[in-house]
């Protein structure tokens, strides 16, 4: 128990910590200042993903990593817990953000980080606002800004994981950038196996898949693609 207050404080006074580069952040981006902005996003997310994973006692074992591609890359990736968040922040060395429920956006302080770390916010009943959040996707793609999307929706707390759902991929085929298929195994070994109570260290395995480039991608492929990603990732995580 020790260990998950101590983790939380940790989590609330890095936040604390980082109000400088918050303040630097909201600068840069109010005048315009993509690439200062996207450097400091990049640095900022990395030095705080991998505190929490080190008070945390998460062990992580990184596959691929190679495999990403320079510039702009959608990660597409199955969600089994809380932690793929800082555990995938700790390993992306490039600018990136999630796409993720608008719930998130209403946690104190966290909230804030996230949209300055330029989070996409995603309101599962409104299709109108998830139709704006895809073209908001695709225009921070095409700025050089790398997003990560979770296409279960939903976290499966376990080993398992849900169908991605359809249409989630867009964001890449529209921008015309790579998507890097990832599982994750192990992260929910650290909190939702713990009946969401306690946080207690693991090991977690992180495998980057190879690349599928977009760009002259045809429309029987396209057609493919959800399967094609769902069905490396699946692969993957029942290979482990």
């Amino acid at each position: 128990m020790f260990r998950t207050f101590y983790v939380a404080s940790k989590f609330i006074w890095d936040l604390a910590l980082l109000t400088p580069r918050k303040m630097k952040l909201e600068r840069l981006q109010k005048e315009g200042n993509i690439k200062e902005s996207a450097d400091l996003i990049s640095i900022t997310t990395n030095k705080w993903a991998k505190q929490i994973i080190q008070s945390s006692g998460v062990e992580i074992e990184a596959i691929g990593l190679e495999n990403i591609p320079d510039g702009p890359v959608v990660f597409v990736s199955n969600h089994q817990g809380y932690f793929d968040i800082p555990v995938l922040f700790s390993l992306i060395d490039k600018p990136a953000s999630f796409i993720a429920k608008k719930e998130l956006g209403t946690i104190p302080i966290f909230g804030k980080w996230m949209e300055l770390t330029r989070c996409i916010f995603i309101d599962r009943g409104n299709k109108r606002q998830s139709l704006q959040a895809i073209k908001d996707g695709i225009a921070l793609l095409k700025e050089g800004h790398s997003l990560v999307i979770f296409p279960e929706g939903t976290r499966s707390k376990s080993s398992d994981m849900k169908d991605f759902k359809k249409g989630s991929l867009k964001l890449a085929t529209k921008a015309k950038v790579p998507i890097v298929p990832v599982c994750i195994d192990g992260t929910y070994k650290v909190f939702e196996a713990n009946n969401g109570k306690k946080i207690t260290p693991a090991k977690v395995k992180v495998t980057f898949c190879d690349p599928i480039f977009t760009d002259n991608i045809t429309k029987e492929e396209d057609a493919l693609l959800n399967d094609k990603v769902e069905g490396t990732v699946r692969k993957n995580l029942l290979s482990n």
